[in-house]
């Protein structure tokens, strides 16, 4: 174990019920503390038995977040990078079942002895050498908890950052308690009782909180503070009240003006500085200014049930607006709904798709919604509408472009097993793993961009580095073939000879890219790809 004595440690848990926020709240704190010239890391654990996200359905848990070095992780990965304009890596995300499987290996392997085994203290102990390790060389580390204090499938999360907080002082280590306030019209009053209840609970476990975050769909009058000082035994000073706020970058600014940042600051013993936040005003100015030019984008998607599943793609397309003084209106279109091979569904979505400024196809995985999303392209190519296609809107584009040409049975490896018609198929050592997980295309990969292209406008660079996550690939075997269907390749990676951006050929704007360009986008620094999509029907419309 190795025990990192200079770097302080934050654990926020949440209470009462998911979904609250607390990936928002470790996030703002950790870009409070950055704006104070701090080294801030997080991490985020999650209570499921999974290894990591990739095999999770984001109908229920949202996008899976793709990290520089390959893991796929809770989407809460994404509010951090954003947060704090920091790459996560692979050590940013735990799962319970990553550390049971270390636990198991370790056993087999002999190297606990001949001991028992036990969750306390083999199992916290591993789960803490986790943290020991994430946080080499920073100044402070956060940590989320996921799930809901009580769950009993966090116990042993629970259980290790007590014990954690016993082995390394209370000068280091700090606990934040996130709860809610619920609103009940018949009374007109915000109730405490469940915030109480919560943070007893956590107190029975072990953990007495040093802050306390309490979130409320209406505006929390400051007695509340006095009320829940009283009896969850936290000082009034040590709570912050957080009502909806207008945009989630608002968060750090309401927790900066309660003073939360600089309570943290004294508890851990560091020295109180005035923070930088005047580039983060600016973003949270420009989140919630209405502009006097608005775009309609259509997103064709096969997962609606659950908004945060293109959570990365809808907060790359807001930063790409605001950087162009526009507002942006996006509206869902269910790919599925269009997956008949009957002319009409074409004509169907022709004649919806000419409603909208531009359209973008996402990524996702199975067959559900590819054939909708191959017209979506199709549509694009021959209306010539903006088109900004991500990962699998790349390979549907391409087979988009085929059919256009006269290759009425151009597919993917996806839709059928014909080999000859694929012109989207898999890497040779991919072809026996399409049903397992990390075993994709993952994290980071170089991108040659060719001279004279769309895609050299865009980034003003030949050199670029993104982050994937797919199986699928262009077939080298018809690449000759593209500027006959109307595309070109205007990236490529050459250490594995692959395709990487394609473009249409006379179009106002029509690109596609095998990697997720989203996961790279910033609230105070739009991604190339988003921009200039923007920018094209900007030009285009007005």
């Amino acid at each position: 174990m190795i025990n990192n004595t200079d770097t302080k440690y934050i654990f926020v848990t949440g209470g009462v019920l998911s979904g609250l926020g607390k990936g928002i709240t470790a996030a703002s704190i950790a870009n409070l503390l950055k704006a104070r010239g701090l080294k801030v890391n997080l991490q985020k654990c999650d209570p499921y038995l999974n290894v990591d996200a990739g095999t999770l359905n984001p109908r229920e848990h949202g996008e899976c977040f793709v990290t520089k070095d390959g893991a796929e992780t809770d989407l809460d990965l994404g509010h951090y990078e954003r947060f704090i304009d920091e790459e996560m890596t692979r050590n940013s995300s735990l799962m319970a079942g990553r550390v049971l499987l270390k636990v198991i290996q370790d056993e087999r392997a002999g190297k606990y002895e001949g001991d028992d085994v036990q969750i306390i203290p083999h199992l916290t102990g591993a789960i803490q050498n986790y943290f020991y390790e994430v946080a080499r060389g920073y100044d402070v580390q956060i940590i989320e908890i996921g799930g809901t204090v009580g769950d009993y499938e966090s116990l042993s999360f629970i259980e290790a950052i007590r014990e954690f907080g016993i082995k390394n002082g209370k000068n280091n280590v700090l606990y934040v308690h996130l709860v809610y306030l619920p609103y009940l019209n018949a009374s007109n009053e915000l109730k405490t009782k469940p915030a109480q209840n919560s943070v007893r609970e956590l107190r029975g476990l072990g953990i007495v909180p040093d802050i306390l975050v309490a979130r409320s769909e209406q505006k929390a009058d400051k007695k509340i503070k006095n009320k829940l000082s009283l009896f969850a035994g936290v000082e009034p000073n040590s709570i912050a009240l957080l009502s909806n706020a207008r945009t989630i970058y608002e968060v750090p600014l309401t927790l900066e003006d309660s003073g939360i940042a600089d309570v943290i600051m004294n508890k851990l013993g560091l020295k109180i500085t005035k923070p930088k936040l005047d580039d983060w005003r600016e973003v949270v100015r420009r989140a919630l200014t209405k502009f006097p030019k608005t775009l309609n984008i259509a997103m064709i998607a096969k997962y609606l049930d659950n908004s945060d599943t293109y959570l990365s793609v809808i907060e790359a397309l807001k930063s790409a607006a605001w950087n162009n003084d526009v507002n942006i209106n996006i509206d869902w279109i269910d790919a599925s709904e269009f997956d008949s091979n009957e002319n009409q569904e074409y004509e169907k979505l022709k004649a919806k798709l000419k409603n909208y400024d531009g359209v973008i196809v996402p990524g996702g995985f199975g067959t559900r919604g590819l054939e909708g999303k191959i017209k979506a392209a199709q549509v694009s190519l021959s209306e010539k509408i903006p088109y900004l296609g991500l990962c699998l809107g790349l390979q549907m584009a391409v087979v988009a472009a085929a059919r256009n040409s006269g290759f009425k049975n151009a597919s993917s490896f996806e839709l059928t097993d014909k080999e000859s018609d694929h012109v989207i198929s898999t890497l040779n050592d991919q072809k026996d793993k399409l049903m397992t997980g990390g075993t994709m295309r993952l994290g980071n990969y170089s991108c040659s961009i060719l001279p004279g292209t769309l895609a050299s406008k865009v980034y003003s660079k030949k050199e670029i580095t993104e982050r994937h996550r797919h199986r699928g690939e262009c077939n080298n075997n018809f690449t000759g073939q593209y500027e006959d269907w109307g595309i070109k390749i205007s990236g490529v990676n050459k250490d594995n000879n692959l395709v990487e951006i394609i473009e249409g050929i006379n179009h106002p704007f029509f690109i596609a890219s095998q990697f997720h360009p989203e996961f790279k986008s910033r609230p105070n620094r739009a991604h190339p790809m988003f921009d200039g999509f923007v920018k094209s029907i900007i030009k285009h419309k007005y």
